[in-house]
C-alpha cells in the first residue's frame, strides 16, 4: 500500500484511472469501514480533480490523497506535486458557505507541512480550501507577511479551481520548475527553529507549571538532569549509543526531567542547537493532550498579553514540536520497514525511506525521552496489533513482528549511523493496561541484540516495583552497565506537604507492618488522609479545602463498576475530555472541581490534582489480610479475577489513584446497600455492605481518621 497516504499517482496516471478504480484504491487502504458520506466525499474530490488536472495531464506531477503528516495524526485530503509548488487541497463537498473554521483547518496543513515535514521546509505551500458548491474564486494572491514562503489561504468553488491553480502558477513563476520532488512523500520527519524557539520560550514562561506545580526543592532533579546531559554529551563526542534509566516514585517529577532535558539539550546558553535536539514522547495520550493544551493556552495568553494575535491552534503546533505521543513516532519507523518481516529479521525498506548523512534511516533527533516507558507493550501485544492492522487510520498489517515495543524502539534509535540517546522515564510500579511490559523489555532487548549499546540506571532499583526486584541481576552479565544514585528520584515532588506519601502508598497496598508509622508521619506533615464512607461528605470535604483556583476530582479505577448510585460518572475516554476536566475552571461544568464525573488511573497518570476524593469499589477487596479481586460481568454480579497479570495491573490503578494529589486525599468506601426486599433478597447484590467491609476495617486499623 502507499506510505503515508491513501493514494498516490501521477497526474497522467490519475487522469487515466476509473474513478471507481481510485475509490476502490481509497477503500482497499482505509482502516475501518468507510461511512456513505466518506464515500460521497472521495467520490466528489475525484470528479472536480479528474476535470481541473487536465491541463496538467503530461506533466512529472503528483496527486496524494489522504496524506498523513508524520507523527501528527493529521491527514491532508488532498496534495498536489505540480511544478516544485505544495498544493494542500481542503474540500467541503456540497458546501457553499466559507467558514473560518475551514479555513483555519486548512492553512494548520500548510504549517504543520512546513514546520514538521523536511523536504517541504524550502519549498512553496498553498494551502486552497474547496466549498464545492462555492460561485466565485480568490482573485488576489499573497505570500504570508511572515515570509516563509506559504500563500494566505485561497478559496475556490469546484467549477474554478482549473482557473485558480493556472492563477497561482502564473503568480509564483519565480519558484516554479519541471519535474516533482523528489522522495517528498516519504519524507524524514525535521523540526524547525521556529517551533523550537516557541517551544523554549513556553517553557522559560514556567507554563510546565500549570500541570507540575512544581513546588518542593529541585535539587534531587537537577541532579539527575545534569547526569543525562553529561551522559549525551559524551555520547556525542565518543560516537556512542547510550540509554539511560530514569526512575523514581509516583509525582517524583520524571516528566519535569524529561521536559527540562528536551529544552537544554536543543537550546545551549541560549543558542539553538538543531543538529543535536531532542524531543519528548509519551504513549500517554491524556497526558500528552493535556500538557500540550495547557502549554498552548499559556503561550496565547502570553502572546495576547503582549498585544500579539495568536491562534490556539498555532500555540498547538508549536509545542506539539517537543511533547508528542509515542505511537506515531513508532508507526513512522514501522513505515519504513521491509513487509512482510522475514527470518524475524527487521530492516529498513530502501524504496520506503530516505538514508540521509548521519542521520541513516532514523528519524533525525540524536536524543529521544520515552515518559512513561514501562508502559511500553509487550511482544505479544504489539505483535497482535500489527497482525490485525491499523494505525491512525492506515491499514498498516506486519505479520509476524518479532520485536516487543521496547527493542523495536531502540532499533529504531540504533538506525542514527553516528551517535544516539535515549532517556527512560520509568515509573515503578505503574504498569496499568494489558500488554505493558515494564522496565524488563527493555532491558532483555539491550541484553540480547543491543549489546553496544551503554546503559545508565540506578544500583537502588530493589523494589518489587521494577522488574519484581531483579534490575541488578538482570544487568549483572553486561559489561556497558553504570549504576548511579542520580537516576532515580526518591521524593515525591507532586505531595510537596509529604514527601513519605508515596511510601505509604506502598505499605498500605502491600500490607507491610510500617504502614501505621508512615501514616502518621504524612499526617504530621499537614497532609491530611482521610477516611469515609459516603460520596456527599468526600464532596462538602474537598469543597471547603480547596481555596482559589486548587483543582479538585473524583477518581476511579477503570474495572471500577458500581458507581452510579453514588451519583458518580466515569469520564469517557476521549482525550478531549480528559483535557477539559483538567484544565478548565470552576465555572465550567466540564472542570474535575464540579466532582460529578471521575477519572481513571488512564487518564490521571502522569498528572495532578491538589485533592483528590478515591472512590474504592468492590473490584479490590481486603478479606483476611489479603487482596480479592473482582471484574463485573455488567449485569448482576462480580466474579473473582484469577489472572497475575491482570491482578498486577488492578493493584497498581489504586498506586495510580492513592498519588496523584498534592495536598491531601479522602478515600471513599461505600457502605453498599444493606436494603431488603419485602420478599427477603437484598435489594442490590452487587454492592452487599461485605464487598466494603474488609478494605473499610482495614483502611480503618491503619489509623487513618474517618470523618
Amino acid at each position: 500500500m502507499p506510505n503515508r497516504c491513501l493514494y498516490v499517482a501521477t497526474i497522467k496516471e490519475f487522469l487515466h484511472q476509473e474513478r471507481l478504480s481510485v475509490l476502490g484504491a481509497l477503500h482497499n487502504n482505509y482502516h475501518g469501514e468507510a461511512l456513505t458520506t466518506t464515500d460521497e466525499a472521495w467520490m466528489g474530490e475525484i470528479d472536480i480533480l479528474q476535470q481541473a488536472l487536465k491541463p496538467w495531464g503530461n506533466d512529472d506531477a503528483k496527486i496524494i490523497f489522504e496524506y498523513e503528516i508524520p507523527r501528527l495524526g493529521k491527514r491532508i485530503d488532498v496534495v498536489l506535486l505540480l511544478r516544485g509548488i505544495i498544493f494542500c487541497l481542503e474540500f467541503k463537498v456540497g458546501q457553499k458557505d466559507v467558514l473560518q473554521a475551514d479555513v483555519e483547518q486548512v492553512m494548520d496543513y500548510a504549517l504543520d507541512l512546513k514546520n514538521f515535514h523536511l523536504f517541504s521546509h524550502d519549498r512553496v505551500i498553498v494551502p486552497i480550501l474547496i466549498p464545492t458548491q462555492r460561485v466565485s474564486s480568490t482573485t488576489e494572491f499573497r505570500l504570508s507577511v511572515y515570509d516563509d514562503q506559504i500563500y494566505n489561504p485561497l478559496i475556490s468553488g469546484a467549477d474554478h479551481l482549473q482557473t485558480l491553480i493556472t492563477n497561482v502558477l502564473n503568480h509564483a513563476r519565480d519558484h516554479i520548475f519541471d519535474g516533482t520532488i523528489d522522495n517528498w512523500l516519504i519524507s524524514p520527519y525535521a523540526p524547525t527553529p521556529t517551533i523550537i524557539e516557541a517551544a523554549r520560550a513556553l517553557y522559560e514562561n514556567h507554563s510546565v507549571e500549570d500541570i507540575t506545580r512544581h513546588e518542593a526543592d529541585s535539587v534531587s532533579t537537577d541532579r539527575t538532569i545534569n547526569y543525562i546531559l553529561k551522559v549525551i554529551q559524551q555520547s556525542k563526542e565518543q560516537n556512542l549509543k547510550s540509554i539511560c534509566f530514569v526512575t523514581g516514585v509516583p509525582g517524583a517529577g520524571k516528566t519535569l526531567v524529561g521536559l527540562d532535558v528536551a529544552i537544554k539539550q536543543t537550546y545551549k546558553n541560549g543558542d539553538m542547537d538543531k543538529e543535536n535536539g531532542a524531543v519528548y514522547l509519551s504513549g500517554n495520550g491524556p497526558l500528552v493532550a493535556v500538557l500540550t493544551e495547557a502549554l498552548a493556552r499559556d503561550n496565547q495568553k502570553k502572546c495576547a498579553n503582549r498585544g500579539e494575535k495568536k491562534r490556539i491552534s498555532d500555540s498547538r503546533r508549536e509545542v506539539s514540536e517537543f511533547i508528542q505521543i509515542i505511537h506515531r513516532y513508532r508507526d513512522n519507523m514501522l513505515a519504513k520497514i521491509k513487509n512482510p518481516v522475514e527470518n524475524g529479521v527487521v530492516e529498513i525498506d530502501p524504496d520506503k525511506a530516505v538514508r540521509l548523512e548521519h542521520t541513516g534511516y532514523g528519524e533525525v533527533e540524536h536524543v529521544a525521552i520515552f515518559d512513561e516507558a514501562q508502559r511500553s507493550w509487550t511482544h505479544k501485544r504489539i505483535a497482535d496489533y500489527l497482525k490485525r492492522g491499523g494505525t491512525y487510520g492506515n491499514k498498516l498489517k506486519v505479520p509476524n513482528f518479532p520485536m516487543s515495543e521496547a527493542e523495536f524502539l531502540i532499533w529504531s534509535l540504533d538506525q542514527r549511523e553516528d551517535w544516539a540517546v535515549i532517556v527512560c522515564l520509568v515509573g515503578g510500579g505503574q504498569e496499568i493496561n494489558t500488554g505493558e511490559a515494564g522496565i524488563t523489555e527493555w532491558i532483555m532487548a539491550l541484553n540480547s541484540r543491543f549489546r553496544h549499546w551503554n546503559i545508565f540506571i540506578s544500583n537502588k532499583l530493589t523494589d518489587v516495583e521494577y522488574a519484581e526486584g531483579h534490575v541488578n541481576e538482570l544487568l549483572k552479565e553486561n559489561p556497558n552497565v553504570s549504576f548511579s544514585d542520580d537516576l532515580h528520584l526518591a521524593v515525591s515532588l507532586r505531595s510537596f506537604r509529604a514527601e513519605t506519601l508515596s511510601t505509604f502508598v506502598q505499605s498500605l497496598l502491600s500490607f507491610r507492618d510500617d504502614v501505621a508509622t508512615l501514616y502518621q508521619d504524612v499526617a504530621s506533615r499537614n497532609y491530611p488522609v482521610l477516611l469515609t464512607r459516603s460520596m456527599d461528605t468526600a464532596r462538602k470535604w474537598l469543597r471547603t479545602k480547596a481555596r482559589g483556583s486548587q483543582q479538585t476530582g473524583v477518581l476511579v479505577t477503570k474495572v471500577a463498576a458500581r458507581f452510579k448510585p453514588l451519583a458518580v460518572c466515569v469520564l469517557p475516554q476521549d482525550e478531549d475530555n480528559a483535557v477539559h476536566w483538567f484544565l478548565e475552571d470552576k465555572t465550567d461544568i466540564r472542570s474535575s472541581n464540579y466532582l460529578e464525573d471521575a477519572a481513571t488511573e488512564i487518564q490521571v497518570q502522569g498528572l495532578e490534582l491538589d485533592y483528590a476524593c478515591v472512590l474504592w469499589d468492590a473490584d479490590m477487596r481486603c478479606e483476611n489480610g489479603e487482596w480479592k479481586y473482582y471484574k463485573f460481568n455488567g449485569r448482576n454480579k462480580w466474579t473473582p479475577e484469577n489472572n497475575i497479570e491482570n491482578q498486577k495491573y488492578m493493584l497498581n490503578a489504586y498506586r495510580v489513584l492513592l498519588t496523584r494529589a498534592r495536598q491531601g486525599i479522602i478515600i471513599c468506601v461505600p457502605e453498599g446497600n444493606k436494603n431488603i426486599t419485602p420478599e427477603g433478597y437484598p435489594e442490590d447484590v452487587t454492592r452487599l455492605p461485605e464487598f466494603y467491609n474488609g478494605t473499610y476495617e482495614y483502611l480503618k486499623s491503619i489509623g487513618i481518621i474517618e470523618i
